[in-house]
């Protein structure tokens, strides 16, 4: 029995003011800055940054393989995913119960699916393929992230999932493309 695209976007509102009810004041300004930091994927940059300068040639295709899946998941998810989900609005936070002291800027774009937890998905995974010791301390960053953009009270938890997915694959096809690449450099 499969559930109504009603009941679900019921689950998805429930489970979004249980995030708005959690009284965990200690974690609002943390989470808004993570949140306002992982605007246009910078700890991502950051983080590529670093890979190529001090990472060796695994570190530097790391790197390019972070920023591809990010630039892949991006680019689908902001654009025909984004403008053929029907343009869903996004979460009424004063309605639905979020904290002021949580909120970000709301942005104009539509809600679903989330971008920043595209990019996040798309560069640990991509990342952790090819540098698998950096795949935990990569999973939990991202997983902040995406947490924090229903925190914050500006997307739905499904419109995070349905990101997080998509970046996960996109993270996939990036460090599997990478590794082989670095297969064949090696063999060659």
């Amino acid at each position: 029995m499969t559930a109504s695209p009603h009941r679900l976007a019921r689950y998805d509102r429930a489970l979004y003011r249980s995030v708005a009810r959690l009284s965990t004041p200690v974690l609002d300004e943390p989470l808004r800055r993570v949140s306002d930091f992982a605007d246009l994927s910078k700890p991502w940059f950051l983080v590529a940054g670093a890979l190529t300068l001090a990472g060796g040639p695994r570190g530097r295709r790391a790197a390019v393989a972070g920023i591809a899946a990010i630039g892949a998941a991006s680019l689908v998810v902001n654009q025909p995913m984004k403008k053929t989900a029907g343009v869903r609005r996004r979460p009424d936070r004063r309605g639905l119960g979020v904290p002021v002291q949580r909120w970000v800027r709301m942005p104009a774009s539509g809600s679903f699916p989330s971008g920043h937890s595209a990019s996040a998905v798309a560069f640990a995974v991509a990342v952790g393929d090819v540098l698998p010791a950096l795949r935990p301390v990569l999973r939990i960053a991202a997983s902040v992230v995406a947490f924090s953009r229903v925190y914050t009270g500006v997307h739905y938890p499904s419109d995070v999932l349905v990101g997080a997915t998509v970046g996960a694959l996109f993270g996939r096809l990036s460090g599997r493309l990478a590794l082989q690449l670095d297969h064949k450099e090696q063999t060659s």
